[in-house]
């Protein structure tokens, strides 16, 4: 991708890819050498600029702190065996991105921006994007409203950046979830549908109280009656019930994940039976209990595909039959790391190569 945008580009005098190690990569822990960033002021995008990563001003009355206008995107880019850099569905995250803008009154992005920005920036840190299996250069995209105002309305100025992270598996292993039957993440008529800052922070306190008995993340349920399954903390969740997928349709309350429409597609390309309406708790566990129920897993950029072990219900552990090599959710995760790393064709249009 060729830029035809006006972007002021600062090298990193200092590269800290020596302190990399690619063989170990957490998650999350490190971020590569430079940042994108741009500026929404008087109703028109400016500054653009690529710098070295870094820690920004900021005054104790920026909005963003006090009203909580942040949401943010996460994407991931890869390396095919001949160096080049691959990005997997990049509009679709804009498009979300966008969607969470306009439901939190704040600027959109326009394309050139988000995709030019982005392009220049992975050409910069090219060599932090690894190529060892399980890995990848996490891509985070996020805005904030950058008024000093201190009065509830939405902001009149924006920053975007783009920040990236070299990462490594989610988990380590097969995480324990909980079935959470008291507190909400999100309601109908809210915000629970887009990627905003404020529906984790929600979710902190809950997932702590699961942790300290035992559990990974928790099974969210429906806000009016927690009976209904509707996400899994960082992922969506999908089930394999006599042989379909099966999985909550996406609401107002229900992220529209990337992953989980991906998987969805893939299944109905290899002609398996999906399944998107309301999933009841009770079904899954006694699915679990009967054999129905083979496989449960969640799914989203950071985790890929992540089968669950054990789903706790009312202090019961239901524990997961093991994943096979056959199983669906190794099949599919199989399958994307091959798409997303062009060791096979794209059927679907989804890879676009920087």
């Amino acid at each position: 991708m060729t830029s035809t945008l006006n972007m002021e580009v600062t090298l990193t005098e200092n590269s800290r890819i020596g302190q990399l190690d690619f063989d170990n990569i957490a998650f999350g822990t490190m971020y590569a050498d430079h940042q994108f960033s741009a500026d929404y002021v008087n109703g028109v995008w400016e500054d653009l600029k690529i710098t070295p990563f870094g820690d920004m001003p900021m005054s104790p009355g920026l909005s963003a702190l006090h009203y909580g206008q942040a949401i943010f995107e996460g994407m991931k880019a890869f390396k095919n065996a001949d160096g080049e850099i691959l990005l997997f569905r990049p509009l679709d995250n804009l498009e979300r991105l966008n969607v969470s803008a306009t439901r939190l009154a704040m600027a959109t992005i326009p394309a050139d921006i988000f995709m030019q920005g982005l392009s220049e920036l992975l050409k910069i840190d090219a060599a932090w994007v690894p190529d060892r299996p399980d890995t990848s250069l996490y891509l985070r995209p996020f805005m904030f409203s950058t008024d000093t105002f201190l009065g509830v309305r939405p902001s009149l100025n924006y920053r975007f950046m783009i920040i990236t992270s070299p990462a490594g598996k989610y988990y380590a292993n097969p995480p324990r979830v909980k079935v959470e039957t008291e507190f909400v993440r999100a309601a109908p008529g809210g915000v629970g549908y887009v990627k905003a800052a404020g529906n984790y922070a929600a979710s902190l306190y809950p997932a702590r109280l699961a942790q300290q008995q035992g559990y990974d993340q928790l099974l969210w349920t429906d806000a009016l009656t927690h009976e209904y399954f509707e996400e899994s903390g960082t992922m969506n969740v999908m089930f394999v019930i006599n042989g379909k997928l099966v999985a909550p349709a996406t609401s107002e309350t229900i992220l529209k994940g990337i992953t989980r429409d991906s998987i969805v597609k893939i299944a109905k390309h290899w002609g398996m039976q999906v399944e998107e309406r309301q999933v009841s708790v009770k079904e899954i566990i006694e699915g679990i209990q009967s054999g129905a129920v083979t496989e449960a897993f969640g799914a989203g950029t950071a985790v890929v595909v992540s089968p669950f072990s054990v789903i706790g219900y009312n202090g019961t552990d239901f524990k997961l039959p093991v994943q096979t090599k056959d199983s669906f959710a190794t099949r599919t995760k199989a399958f994307l790391d091959d798409l997303r790393s062009g060791k096979i064709e794209d059927p679907f249009g989804w890879i676009v190569k920087i």
